[in-house]
């Protein structure tokens, strides 16, 4: 399947992005969460996370949901390709 990223979301240091997986036949979104972090002067992204970051990561979970069903139900109008 081939990937594309169609959005991303951020609160605080966390990062959700969201790709397009497609195929001939099918498309579905696949979300990743990251946090951000800086050593030194470098920004770099880690999927391991902390206690404190689960009720951030449940918001952005729920924002991303909300967001793929919107591009559902945009589709399902028949406005043509997803954002």
């Amino acid at each position: 399947m081939k990937t594309k990223l169609v959005h991303e979301l951020r609160y605080g240091m966390l990062l959700l992005k969201i790709k397009r997986a497609s195929n001939n036949r099918t498309s579905i979104h696949v979300v990743s969460i990251h946090r951000l972090y800086r050593n030194g002067e470098l920004w770099h992204e880690s999927t391991r996370f902390g206690q404190d970051d689960i009720p951030s990561m449940r918001y952005l979970l729920d924002e991303a949901h909300s967001w793929m069903l919107s591009q559902t139900e945009e589709n399902a109008g028949g406005n043509g390709e997803r954002q």
